[in-house]
């Protein structure tokens, strides 16, 4: 055994974490806060070779193209719902999108056997010792863990514990971004239609899974509000006030809220952290460099989980060597990546000038092309380490 780490988080950098380090002969443990795996969610995807390299090295490249989506275009119409712009499916889907919760699922399975999961429990409570880290948790249980890995999100409780609050490391970046499910009340094409007035966006789409469902997603410009992530009331108070008036078929999905049970609401925000690691605590995903869209942040923690993982097993037990050179090797990648997500707002629901700049520009078939190939040139600018060499070099000796 090469040591006991405590991952908190099961969305995607943390299953993708224990997938590797269980493997590696490290004693993982999962926990989440959710009672079990996050259903719903928009979709995810990943972009170039390097999201696929990683992703074909871990073994679960097969099973993610047997539940790909094929793509999610998006047409914006006036609300005449005549077309003003139609983007084809790899500007948001990239080269391979999933469902999240699909994706959810293939990592679990394909580290369940290797790592412990233990879910409807959350980290409240961390001490860093020269020999361990002592860890209590929500549920009143007590263990002790050679390193803890933070993967909880934007909003991470282990970052908050070790590296100080939020207001330090989230910037806010001036939208809000919210989607919920619906019955399907009418035709709707494949991908999504969407309409905006100055500062607000508001699209339904079709189920890809289950025609007989849609899902509502929804962007609006605001300054930070103060509510409370947890009252899910407060949360659709804030939309319905947000898109009153617009029309189109505002009116619809907004009764449609209403009801919805998986309602997700969150700033558009960037996360930046000065150090990702401080004693035996390091941070991967979201939690030490996230952007809620348009900043590859699934396919960035996908390829963070490896290179962290890599440089753990490499350091041969010397943490502060391994956290230093997964930082060292990450990092400038990582905020390359960010910055569309500094862009996503802006571009989803612009104002009315910015609105007929981007109908013009991305209706011309080479700024699309450009734009695209940005995208890929993005996700491809690292130098991805052979670590199964490594790994097997090291087993050989």
């Amino acid at each position: 055994m090469r040591g006991r780490v405590l991952i908190s988080g099961a969305s995607v950098a943390g299953p993708a974490l224990a997938c590797w380090l269980g493997r590696r002969g490290f004693e993982v443990t999962v926990v989440e806060i959710a009672p079990a795996l996050r259903t719903g969610g928009a979709a995810v995807d990943f972009r170039g070779d390097l999201h696929l390299t990683v992703l074909e090295r871990m073994g679960v490249l097969a099973d993610l193209r047997e539940v790909r989506t094929g793509g999610s275009p998006m047409t914006f119409v006036d609300d005449r719902e005549r077309t003003l712009l139609e983007l084809p499916a790899e500007f948001a889907g990239g080269d391979l999108e999933v469902l999240r919760e699909d994706l959810s699922r293939v990592l679990h399975a394909h580290s369940a056997d290797v790592a412990e999961y233990v879910f409807g429990d959350r980290v409240v409570d961390l001490v860093d010792g020269p020999d361990g880290v002592d860890v209590t948790f929500a549920s009143g249980a007590q263990r002790s863990f050679d390193l803890v890995i933070g993967a909880d999100g934007v909003h991470s409780g282990v970052r908050r514990l070790v590296f100080g609050p939020e207001e330090r490391f989230v910037s806010h970046l001036g939208y809000y971004v919210a989607t919920w499910g619906l019955p399907n009340y009418r035709a709707l094409p494949p991908g999504s239609l969407g309409h905006n007035r100055p500062g607000r966006l508001i699209s339904v789409g079709v189920d890809r899974r289950d025609p007989a469902r849609a899902g509502a997603f929804a962007v609006f410009k605001s300054p930070r509000l103060d509510y409370d992530r947890h009252d899910v009331d407060q949360q659709r108070r804030l939309i319905a006030k947000a898109f009153a008036g617009v029309g189109w078929e505002a009116p619809r999905l907004l009764a449609a809220l209403e009801s919805a049970d998986d309602l997700f609401f969150d700033s558009i925000n960037r996360v930046d952290v000065e150090s990702w690691s401080r004693g035996r605590v390091a941070l991967v995903g979201d939690a030490a460099c996230g952007a809620t869209l348009g900043g590859m942040g699934t396919g960035s923690a996908i390829v963070a989980s490896y290179v962290l993982a890599g440089e753990l097993v490499a350091a041969d037990g010397d943490h502060r060597a391994a956290f230093a050179r997964y930082e060292s090797r990450f990092r400038g990648y990582a905020q390359g990546c960010q910055v569309g997500g500094d862009r996503a707002g802006k571009f989803l629901a612009p104002g009315r000038f910015g609105g007929w700049m981007r109908n013009l520009m991305m209706g011309n078939e080479f700024l699309l092309n450009r734009m695209l190939q940005l995208g890929k040139d993005v996700t491809g600018d690292l130098e991805l380490p052979d670590y199964e060499l490594n790994f097997a070099a090291r087993r050989g000796a």
